[in-house]
Order: C-alpha cells, then sequence, then structure tokens
C-alpha cells in the first residue's frame, strides 16, 4: 500500500513477520493468512491499470468475502468468488480457530479504499491528527491482530503496538516521497506545509529546498518520537516474536539513521537497508 524491513528499505506490508523462522509453529498459517489477506487487498488498490472505479468495485467485493468468511460455514465449504478463494478459504480457518477481531480486517480495507479516492482526487491530508487517523487503520491493524494471536491483550501493549506500526508507516511516507508524489499519494500535510513554508510547486516538482529539507526533519523527529513510545512493548511479547519484533523496531529506527544521513533529500533519494545494516540491527537489538 511485511517481514523485517529489506535491503531496499520498507513497506506498507513488509513490516511484520510473516511465518518467519521465529515464529511459532502453530501461528504460521494465521499469520500467513492475515498477510496474504492484507497483500491481496493492496494489490486490488495499487496495482496494475485499473481505474479508480474499478479498484473500488474490486475491493467491495473483496469486503464482501471477508464478511462470508467471518460467518460460520459448513465443513468444506469454501469462498464464492473464484478469484480469491485460497484467501479467503485460509482466513475462515484462522478466524474460526483464533476468534481473529474481524473488525481490524474491514479497518484495512478502509484504508485502502481512502487510498484510491485520495490519489483519484489528488487530494492530501489537512492535519497531523488526520494523518494518524489514516495510520490507525492502515498500519495498527496488523500489530493489533498479531497481537490477539500472541494473546497479548493488555490495552498499554495494544497501544504501543499502535505506536509502533504508525511510527512504521510515517518512516515508509518520509522516506518515499519521491515516490509517492509522483503516482499522487501526499502525506506531507497542509498543516506541515503552512509551518514550513512548503511550497506545493516545489513538492511536485521533487525540488529539495531548504523548507521542504525542514519539514522532513521535523517529520522524523515525530516518527522517531512515536517509535520511542512503543518500542518498550518487545519486552511484553513472549518468546521468539518479542525478538522479532525487536528487529522490525531497529529496522525502521535504522531508515530513519539513513534518512537523517541522506540529510532529508529524499525528494531525490530513496534510502535502503544493506547487509550490514542488520548487524547492527542485531547488536541494538540485543540492548533493547
Amino acid at each position: 500500500m511485511n517481514s523485517t524491513p529489506g535491503d531496499t528499505g520498507i513497506s506498507h506490508y513488509e513490516n511484520f513477520p510473516v511465518a518467519s523462522l521465529l515464529c511459532p509453529a502453530h501461528l504460521r498459517a494465521p499469520i500467513a493468512a492475515i498477510y496474504h489477506f492484507a497483500r491481496t487487498a493492496d494489490d486490488l488498490a495499487d496495482e496494475g491499470t485499473a481505474s479508480a472505479a474499478d479498484r473500488l468495485k474490486a475491493l467491495a467485493d473483496y469486503r464482501q468475502q471477508l464478511r462470508r468468511a467471518a460467518l460460520p460455514q459448513p465443513a468444506g465449504a469454501s469462498a464464492a468468488d473464484p478469484r480469491w478463494t485460497p484467501v479467503f478459504d485460509a482466513l475462515r480457518q484462522a478466524i474460526a480457530a483464533h476468534q481473529l477481531p474481524v473488525q481490524l480486517l474491514h479497518d484495512l480495507l478502509d484504508a485502502f479504499v481512502q487510498d484510491i479516492e485520495k490519489t483519484r482526487d489528488r487530494a492530501g491530508y489537512a492535519t497531523e491528527a488526520e494523518l494518524r487517523d489514516y495510520c490507525r487503520r492502515s498500519a495498527n491493524p496488523i500489530g493489533r491482530l498479531l497481537l490477539h494471536l500472541y494473546g497479548v491483550t493488555g490495552a498499554q501493549a495494544l497501544g504501543q503496538s499502535d505506536a509502533i506500526c504508525t511510527a512504521l508507516q510515517l518512516i515508509n511516507f518520509w522516506q518515499d516521497p519521491g515516490v509517492d508524489i509522483p503516482r499522487g499519494r501526499y502525506y506531507f500535510t497542509e498543516a506541515a506545509k503552512t509551518a514550513h513554508g512548503v511550497n506545493d510547486a516545489d513538492l511536485l516538482a521533487l525540488r529539495q529546498t531548504p523548507q521542504v529539507t525542514a519539514m522532513l526533519a521535523q517529520c522524523v523527529r515525530e516518527a522517531r518520537a512515536t517509535m520511542a513510545q512503543g518500542a518498550a512493548l518487545v519486552h511484553a511479547v513472549p518468546g521468539r516474536a518479542g525478538w522479532e519484533l525487536r528487529l522490525v523496531v531497529q529496522g525502521g529506527l535504522r531508515i530513519l539513521d539513513k534518512i537523517e544521513a541522506l540529510h532529508f533529500a529524499t525528494l531525490q533519494q530513496r534510502p535502503g537497508l544493506r547487509k550490514w545494516d542488520f548487524a547492527l540491527m542485531a547488536w541494538r537489538a540485543l540492548w533493547m
């Protein structure tokens, strides 16, 4: 719109572990089911050359399949729409076996719909609160679904998970403006642009003016502070998953380091992680 960030950076669904070696065997199937549900919806919203109207229709059909998957089904029953039978067969089993909170899956679809509509209308976000409300639906559900599977349900842990997931989403935005803006995705808020005196024409032309640099620096500081609000969650998630979460957090923070090293010039360059970064991330994870 994931696993820990890869050598080219982090993207929307590469921010959570997908049936990795650190994941307990009994949770690999439901985690994979959630991932494939989200990945397929993301592709419907973002891949190919379909019109906005066609994308919205496909997501409406997809949502109807989600509603059916949440209902009790006779043994051997399958999703009615053959386009996504494997996705919803697996998701139905995960919902039934683990009582997944289905509203979180609907929240993800709401975010994809919003992406399509915003891109269609060449629209952005007015305030930081509005942008973070988008993150609440586009990113935070993944963390909450994973915590549900791990049996972590406390209000503090959920809030920390939201902070980590929102931070990862924001980091993705500030890593990729040079990619997003030409595609009609505008994540710098009107309030931030006004505060820093940023001209829309400069953003559209991908000009890295001092005003743009100052705005990006502030965005990076806020993303780092948000990650710090959630980082203690790594001590509440049990077993190997807690270690995987440490790497996810450190991956996001390392991308912020890379943005800073570029002097925030991400309209011109996209920072990414290299092999040696993972050794540094692992070392830092040990000391969290």
